[in-house]
This record gives C-alpha cells, sequence and structure tokens, in this order.
C-alpha cells in the first residue's frame, strides 16, 4: 500500500517540475513573440533604465551575469537601437551604456521578469520556510546530478544542454 502513495508523491514532484519548467518556457516564449527580448535581455534593460547608465561591469554585478554574457546582450541591445554604449570623455577607456527612448517605450509595454514575482513572493516568506525550499531544490539539483552546471539568477528557457544565447549557462 505504500508503494502507491510514494508513486503519487514522486508523480506530483515530476509535475510540479513541470510546472516550473513550463511556466519559465511560456514566459520566455510570450516575452520573444510580442516583445523581441529574451528575460535576461529584459532584467538587462531595466536595470538599465533604474540606473540611468552604467559601465558594462556595473551592470553585470547588479543583475548578477558573467560580464561576458553582459557583453554579448548588449552587443545585440544596440544592434536593435535599445541601447547606446559610449566611450567616456574624462576616461576613454570607460564605457557607458544608456537605455535609448525605443527602450522606453518598449519596457513601457513589456512584463516584468519571471523572476521578479517569484522573488517579491519568495522574499515574504519566514526564514525556515527560504530554507526548506532552498535545501529541497539543492537536493532535487543532486538527485539529477546537476550540481556541476553553470547556473545564473535568471530564469530564462532553452534546450537543455545548450548555451542558450543570453544566459551564458545551460537552463532547463
Amino acid at each position: 500500500m505504500a508503494k502507491p502513495v510514494q508513486s503519487s508523491i514522486s508523480d506530483e514532484v515530476l509535475m510540479s517540475l513541470r510546472r516550473l519548467i513550463r511556466a519559465i518556457d511560456l514566459h520566455s516564449r510570450y516575452l520573444s513573440k510580442h516583445f523581441g527580448l529574451t528575460g535576461p535581455q529584459l532584467i538587462i534593460l531595466r536595470e538599465l533604465i533604474k540606473a540611468g547608465e552604467m559601465s558594462p561591469g556595473e551592470l553585470a554585478a547588479s543583475v548578477s551575469l558573467s560580464q561576458a554574457t553582459v557583453t554579448g546582450i548588449t552587443d545585440r541591445l544596440e544592434k536593435r537601437r535599445l541601447i547606446t554604449k559610449t566611450k567616456n570623455k574624462m576616461d576613454r577607456r570607460r564605457v557607458v551604456i544608456r537605455p535609448t527612448e525605443a527602450c522606453l517605450k518598449l519596457l513601457a509595454q513589456a512584463p516584468p521578469p519571471i523572476q521578479e514575482s517569484f522573488l517579491n513572493q519568495f522574499d515574504q516568506l519566514k526564514d525556515w520556510e527560504q530554507s526548506m525550499i532552498l535545501s529541497s531544490l539543492q537536493r532535487l539539483v543532486q538527485m539529477v546530478d546537476a550540481k556541476d552546471i553553470n547556473a545564473e539568477p535568471v530564469l530564462a528557457a532553452g534546450p537543455i544542454g545548450v548555451m542558450p544565447e543570453d544566459t551564458g549557462s545551460p537552463t532547463l
């Protein structure tokens, strides 16, 4: 009798994982289809709007992505004229990234990144609840032998084992 109960619990865990993966994928597709943006691009643009201007290093630190990843993303955003990159007048070695008017217009219509809603709700949990979620997720990562997969705190969809264009790390 214990077997069916265990089986249904494991099925519920697998379905919950699949729902999370699917929610991230659907959000990513919606962003791409309606706004031509990836999740990481959206996060970077929102951060630039908040700050007004930033160097690539400041931006990378602020959004918890590697500087190489941020450089690739900002190169694509610059081609789309959503940002400008200019040399600092005082220190020509320093590059300053600024959002454009086109960026402001686009972001006025775009939804928030999927992790924003998660983080708002997660921050409302008690410390013990946060710790339980973290420890459970870390255990799941270990169970699927994914502890050596590089991941950054950006929820983005992409094929498993493939380096998505704007995250620099494999995603589920």
